[in-house]
């Protein structure tokens, strides 16, 4: 788990130099405003095009062997990126990063990676150690945005340099990676299809969790450094403070889920999530603050914590050994693909329609999410109630 967590660390500031510094170098090269933030949505688009690709790559020749190779594809992709961004093409910007989408497919698989490697019951905790990762990873990606700024006379073409150079550090560290081994007695000689497992409330609510937490969190996130610094005047400084102090915040309750979801339940850790999201939204809407933009930042950090943490652990109850690649790879296209659809939309309405419609126009699907999440506490507790030797199995 922790060799995953230090290598997340090194790869996701890809992650978080794309959202700092994507929306801004697009602005500088897009032909419209209205694109500046689709390079970092192509990233999203990436990741969900790449997910089933990467999913089968791994049952096929493993996970140790995939993260491997796909991190030597992304140093290549860094460089070809930084090139773009020399020649001030925008078509190759967002072509860079749309490939950077096979490199956030394979990280997202180190927390599946990670919940193999444990027991049951200590799933939650795996998921939220590897995230842990994500912590440093929020002051790295800036951070090496800001250092690489002004390598290059093409501003933050140096910065996809360094990158390049995290991406050796993170192969360097997966080499002393083993692959999670699945006990033969754990197989069943049955499987089934995806629409018989489709069936299970559980499924459902697991992959809109986690759907529901990226999307609402990508569509802000991927506006804010627009509206921040090109739309309010904000300073670089300052917008990079905030999206340094969410990332942080995504991914620092992470070394307490574990024991909240022993505490709450995951589910209503999901329904704390939610309500994160809908005062996040409370607090941006009345002003455009710096004050306002932080502390709104850092709760849509946090829900999207409760939301994804708990939504992933929640996925291994809907599906057995044999058939985690398969669920998986739905569960990540649905995710990343909806991911995709806010982050690709978010410029766009900021833009047209304004900061606070942005914002106002998460809240049917908020409501939308609560309602299921609602509807399976109640019937799980009734279940629970009914048939409680069934739940201590487990």
């Amino acid at each position: 788990m922790w060799i995953l967590a230090v290598a997340q660390a090194l790869i996701m500031s890809v992650t978080s130099m794309v959202v700092f510094a994507g929306g801004i170098v697009g602005a500088q090269l897009a032909p419209v405003k209205t694109l500046s933030t689709f390079p970092v949505a192509l990233m999203v688009i990436g990741t969900a095009c790449a997910v089933a690709p990467v999913a089968l790559l791994m049952k096929r020749i493993g996970r140790k062997r995939s993260f491997l190779f796909i991190l030597l594809f992304s140093i290549g992709v860094a460089f070809y990126t930084a090139y773009g961004i020399y020649l001030r093409s925008f078509y190759l910007f967002c072509s860079g990063t749309f490939l950077f989408g096979v490199t956030g497919a394979c990280v997202m698989q180190f927390r599946f990676a990670a919940m193999e490697s444990v027991k049951p019951e200590m799933i939650p905790k795996a998921v939220s150690s590897v995230l842990i990762g994500g912590i440093a990873s929020a002051f790295i990606g800036p951070e090496a945005a800001l250092l690489g700024r002004d390598l290059s006379v093409a501003p933050f073409s140096g910065s996809f340099i360094l990158v390049a150079g995290l991406f050796f550090m993170a192969f360097l560290v997966l080499l002393s990676f083993r692959d999670p081994v699945i006990e033969q007695a754990h197989i069943s000689k049955t499987r089934r299809s995806i629409k018989e497992i489709a069936k299970q409330h559980v499924f459902w609510v697991a992959i809109s969790s986690a759907a529901v937490g990226y999307v609402i969190m990508s569509f802000i996130m991927t506006a804010t450094p627009v509206s921040m610094h090109v739309m309010d005047g904000h300073s670089l400084q300052h917008t990079k403070f905030v999206i340094q102090s969410h990332v942080v915040a995504m991914y620092l309750p992470s070394l307490v889920t574990a024991w909240i979801s022993a505490r709450m339940g995951i589910n209503r850790m999901l329904l704390t999530g939610l309500l994160s999201y809908v005062v996040c939204i409370g607090i941006a809407v009345i002003g455009h603050q710096l004050s306002n933009y932080w502390i709104s930042l850092i709760l849509l950090g946090v829900g999207w914590n409760f939301l994804f943490i708990g939504g992933t652990a929640l996925l291994p109850r809907s599906y057995r050994p044999e058939e985690r690649f398969k669920v998986q790879a739905v569960n990540e296209f649905v995710v990343f693909g909806s991911q995709a659809i806010a982050s690709v939309s978010a410029g766009w309405v900021v833009f047209a329609l304004g900061w606070e419609s942005l914002l106002l126009a998460t809240l049917p699907l908020i409501l939308l999410q609560f309602i299921v999440t609602y509807r399976w506490l109640r019937d799980d507790s009734t279940e629970r109630a009914l048939v409680p030797e069934k739940h201590a199995e487990r």
